[in-house]
């Protein structure tokens, strides 16, 4: 197993990072969050997680060993495959979703694309004793500056996790008040809850 990467950022797109370890870049599937503290040329420690299927290596990272914790843990649910877990963590940060577990929040993981009433319920009651009570932290870490602004980043967040162009579009529309207001310094996580929010109350 790949427990973690170190090396410098060669590229990054909006849902991966390539960091190039010894020569070879390793694409690395992460989070809006865990890309957003990425710089190209910039050194980066991924805490990483390796899925393997019949046809295919993937390799997820994460900005800490407790999200990637989390990560696996989501997945020893039934019915929760490595990108459903993954769009759970780009909805809600380990702690939010310790918290969620913890008191039966079944709206906050309706929030996430392809979870319904009755997935949410079950989840609850098979990850109530896995994941453990909430840690305490789980601050957002504002986005850095990159080549792609805080509209192009969103927008393909959302298509990745299975919102039509459409629908993703009005979405970016929706929150861009909210991006605004935040001057130069919009954090895509924060955008994209919102973004999630919206969508999943007009459904």
């Amino acid at each position: 197993m790949i427990a973690f990467v170190t090396g410098p950022v060669a590229a990054l797109a909006p849902t991966t990072a390539v960091i190039e370890v010894g020569g070879v870049g390793m694409a690395v599937q992460c989070t809006p969050d865990t890309l957003s503290t990425l710089r190209i040329g910039q050194e980066a420690r991924l805490a990483t997680s390796l899925v393997v299927r019949e046809d295919s290596l993937t390799l997820y990272g994460f900005a800490d060993d407790d999200e990637r914790q989390v990560f696996e843990l989501l997945q020893t649910a039934s019915g929760v495959g490595p990108r459903l877990a993954q769009a759970m963590l780009a909805v809600h940060r380990p702690d939010a979703l310790r918290r969620a577990v913890a008191t039966g929040d079944e709206k906050a993981l309706t929030a996430v694309p392809g979870i319904g009433k009755k997935g949410a319920q079950k989840l609850l009651l098979e990850l109530k004793d896995r994941l453990g009570a909430p840690l305490g932290t789980g601050t957002t870490a504002p986005i850095a500056a990159g080549p792609a602004s805080w509209r192009d980043q969103l927008h393909t967040a959302l298509v990745g996790l299975g919102y039509a162009t459409r629908e993703a579009e009005e979405a970016v529309e929706a929150v861009a008040p909210q991006a605004e207001a935040a001057g130069g310094d919009p954090q895509i996580g924060q955008l994209l809850k919102a973004a999630l929010q919206g969508l999943n109350r007009t459904r």
